[in-house]
Formats: structure tokens, sequence, C-alpha cells
């Protein structure tokens, strides 16, 4: 199991709790630095497919933002003209941010951020019409109870869009990104952030991660019916859309 520190004896989902608030002040202005700003372009297109696959539209729909962060997928998910989003997440210091992200943009009365733990939702089977997790599965402690979850709460048709990254196969692409993810992401978090781990864990867990053809399988075994595959940005960073 890939976590962010060494030598601790937390687990995890503790570990990752302590990276995301030691590291929230900086979190929005890192992902724009670090991916160029094209994580925006990567989570529109991700809104994009849930809303195709989500026919026809419901008047009131309920969405679910898992790892919500600071709430950036969750704001993107009002374009959906959803009823109601809840946003969750660990970490009380990316959703005190998040919190007031949704506050500016006068989106209170639809996008509610509460901490809670993926792996245990605190909601009823059959719950939800959608859910979405943007590069957050890689920070479960258990990917399969987690995901399991995730499809309990969901309907029956119901769509899950996870945008996560990979690794692209193609030369010169690979090895460029491979540099840039252990050399220049690392560094550039270290000075930003101030922390030493965070953006070295990002490396690690990301080069662990089951992507592609692995993790729509993994998918399949908790529970959803079917799941296609979107790579972006040569590979990069891929988006699965899954129905249970």
């Amino acid at each position: 199991m890939v976590t962010p520190y060494s030598n601790v004896s937390e687990g995890k989902k503790e570990q990752v709790e302590k990276m995301f608030n030691e590291i929230a002040f900086r979190y929005d202005l890192l992902n724009q630095l670090l991916s160029f700003g094209i994580h925006k372009r990567w989570r529109r297109k991700a809104i994009r497919l849930v809303s195709s696959s989500l026919f026809p539209h419901s008047s009131s729909l309920c969405i679910i933002d898992v790892a919500t962060g600071t709430a950036a997928f969750a704001i993107d998910a009002v374009a959906l003209n959803p009823k109601k989003i809840i946003g969750i997440d660990i970490s009380d210091d990316m959703l005190d941010i998040g919190r007031k992200k949704v506050a500016e943009k006068n989106l209170s009365g639809i996008i509610e951020l509460t901490r809670a733990d993926s792996e245990n939702l605190p909601f009823d089977e059959n719950h939800f019409d959608a859910a979405t997790v943007g590069f957050g599965v890689r920070n479960f402690e258990n990917l399969e109870k987690g995901l399991s979850e995730i499809c309990r709460t969901l309907k029956e048709g119901g769509i899950f869009a996870v945008l996560e990254f990979s690794i692209p196969q193609k030369f010169p692409m690979k090895q460029f990104y491979h540099f840039y993810l252990k050399n220049i992401c690392p560094l550039i978090g270290r000075i930003i952030s101030k922390n030493p781990v965070a953006y070295d864990y990002l490396f690690k867990s990301v080069s662990g991660f089951p992507y592609g053809e692995k993790f729509k399988d993994i998918l399949l075994k908790c529970g959803f019916s079917e799941v296609n595959i979107f790579p972006c940005t040569f590979g990069i960073v891929t988006i699965y859309i899954a129905k249970k």
C-alpha cells in the first residue's frame, strides 16, 4: 500500500487526512501550476460525459462528489442543473476552503460540503443519481471498499465518473511524464506548499495505481454493470464512466 509518510504508525487514511490538511492552503494554486491549467478542461469533459450518460435528465438530480477537497468538481457539476450536490472529504481544512468558494459563487443552496469517509458513506442505498471523484480514488485506504460504497449509494442506472491520473504508453510522452512527475512536481510542490512529502506521494501513488483496463475490472467487480474509458492528454489522465 502506497502511503504519504514512512515510519509512522497511522494508517493510510489518517496520513492522507494529515497531508491534505497541511497542503490545503496551496492546493488549488499547485493544481493550476502543475497541470498548466488543463485540469479544468479534464473536469469539464468528465461533466459532459456524465451529462450524456444521464438520459433522460431528471429535474431533481442528486449528486455526490467523493473526496471533494476544495469542491472544484462539485462546483463544475452545477452545470448538470442538479437539485443537490453533496461533497464529502476527510480533510477539514480542504472543506473549509471549499465552503468559502461555494459561498463566493452563491452556490450554498445547491452544494453542501460535509466531513465523511468514502469507505463508510452515511447515506442510504439507491440515494444518488450520479457520483464523481476527481483525483481521489488513489487515496482510498481500501479501494474496493470505497468503490463498493459509492455503488451502494447510487440508484440503479446511476452514473459514476472517475477522473484519475494514469501513465502514458507511448514514447516520448511516457518518458517525459515520468521525469516530470518524479522530479519537477515534487520540487515545485515542496517550494510552494512547504510540505516535503505530498508531491513525492503523488508520484508513488500514480505509479502504483491500477489504471486503464485494470481499474475497469475493479469497478466491475465492485458492482458496476458497464465501464467506458476515456484517456485524455496523451494518457496522463483517464476518465472512467461507470453505470450501476
